[in-house]
């Protein structure tokens, strides 16, 4: 059996995180299983889809790499959902209902007075005909709910083992609103049955869904053109920041967007993400592959794994420090062509974002804001500065020698050195350092000090 999944993100948002590691997931799924991977816009909900949001999302999947195979709008489906909701029907699983939200939240306050779980309880479906259309005479449109099977829905999933629901304590949900929009359950079951999905990798808040789900699977079986009734899941534990709370676009939460601007490498955040809430080492990896080779749902905690934006930044400067020359080049040739392998090698280990090898550069070959504490000690550093042949040798024999003249050591010694030639407190060793600058720009920002 070939594996197909799907990512189905709704355009109201731009996708953060969350979003991602829903997608991330699946999308390394189908490719351990040399399987396909779709991108469903759930866009059913035309009043808050916007196709900025569309055109977000695909621009965001593109840039972290996570290909889709086929990709389609639901908005463009609602016939085929139509013909499913009147299937439904035929076969008495979908009834009309023609309660107020006022009534409901009344039967639902009583239920609870009176000890009662608060579902539906299937009053309309006592009515009779005259009393149907004694109702629509009135100006009301029913919604639709469809009726569950009270036996028990059970499935063994692949993260939270063995699952069962009790279709007898929930309410028969509601399928198509009162204006004809089909709800998100209709259109997502109709679309995986219809595209041959073979896994639905997702979070633990679908697991009702789920259920839910896989009773109108079996209801829509003998629906025509439906290419399969039975699927495998995964709930994987929903990550919460730093404060404990969930992610989600209503609320801001960290984009995909604002991390791309911030310089986060696409691969950093797949390494940190796929390996969140697992018993997998955190390290950077360096392709897809190589995820989708470890990924192993066996290895899913169920408690909830706190996503930190510091941790995904040290994830980013651990991998930018592991990748060897000839992996980074075309990256760095769109931002600095200049860059040669040797000035990789000593400055690439001190990079947290690509884009501070600018910095480097110029503190290397170009210009930068010296940072003069002691202009005494920074005259008699230029005074005793080797003349030539440097190497790495050079930056020993140069503070060695400014040792004995000022009787300076340690920090006292070398600090005001890095901070007068490369501007910052941290970086690349000097002695690698040293022998990669010109010897006039140094002569320049020592004479700085006489200035």
């Amino acid at each position: 059996m070939s594996v197909v999944v799907r990512f189905a993100p709704s355009p109201t948002g731009f996708i953060h995180v969350g979003n991602l590691r829903a997608a991330l997931l699946n999308y390394l799924f189908a490719l351990k299983h040399q399987g396909k991977f779709i991108l469903r816009i759930d866009d059913t909900d035309l009043e808050r889809s916007e196709i900025r949001f569309e055109s977000a999302i695909k621009e965001d999947l593109g840039w972290l790499g996570l290909t889709y195979s086929d990709t389609f709008n639901q908005s463009h489906r609602f016939k085929r959902y139509a013909e499913a909701a009147e299937y439904l029907k035929s076969i008495g699983r979908l009834y009309p209902c023609y309660e107020t939200q006022e009534e409901l939240d009344f039967l639902r306050k009583r239920q609870l007075s009176q000890g009662k779980p608060p579902i539906y309880n299937r009053q309309a479906l006592t009515l009779t005909d005259t009393e149907k259309a004694q109702l629509q005479s009135e100006g009301r449109k029913p919604h639709w709910r469809f009726k569950l099977i009270e036996d028990e829905t059970a499935w063994n999933d692949m993260i939270r083992g063995s699952v069962s629901f009790q279709g007898l304590f929930a309410s028969d949900p509601v399928l198509i609103r009162e204006d004809g929009v089909p709800l998100y359950t209709l259109p997502s079951v109709v679309d995986d049955m219809d595209y041959g999905v073979t896994h639905i990798i997702r979070g633990e808040d679908h697991v009702t869904n789920t259920a839910v789900q896989i009773q109108i699977l079996n209801a829509l079986k003998d629906f025509s053109g439906i290419k399969r009734n039975q699927m495998d899941y995964a709930h994987f534990s929903l990550i919460i920041d730093a404060s404990g709370q969930g992610f989600s676009k209503r609320t801001g939460s960290l984009s995909i967007g604002s991390l791309r601007e911030e310089g986060i490498e696409p691969m950093a955040i797949h390494s940190l993400l796929a390996t969140l809430g697992t018993s997998q080492p955190m390290e950077p990896r360096h392709t897809l592959t190589e995820l989708a080779a470890e990924l192993n749902f066996s290895t899913f905690s169920r408690s909830a794994p706190k996503f930190s934006v510091e941790d995904l930044h040290k994830m980013n400067a651990k991998y930018l420090h592991s990748l060897p020359f000839e992996e980074i080049a075309p990256r760095l040739k769109t931002i600095l062509p200049e860059v040669t392998p040797e000035f990789w090698q000593v400055v690439g280990g001190n990079v947290d974002h690509l884009s501070e090898i600018t910095y480097w550069w110029n503190a290397c070959k170009g210009n930068i804001n010296s940072v003069i504490e002691d202009k005494t000690f920074i005259l008699k550093a230029l005074e005793l500065l080797p003349s030539n042949n440097w190497n790495e040798e050079t930056w020993s024999t140069w503070s060695s020698a400014l040792k004995d003249a000022t009787g300076r050591k340690g920090k006292e010694l070398f600090m005001p050195l890095r901070l007068a030639l490369t501007g910052r407190p941290h970086g690349p060793e000097m002695k690698q350092f040293l022998p990669l600058m010109d010897i006039e720009i140094v002569r320049q920002r020592l004479s700085a000090a006489a200035r």
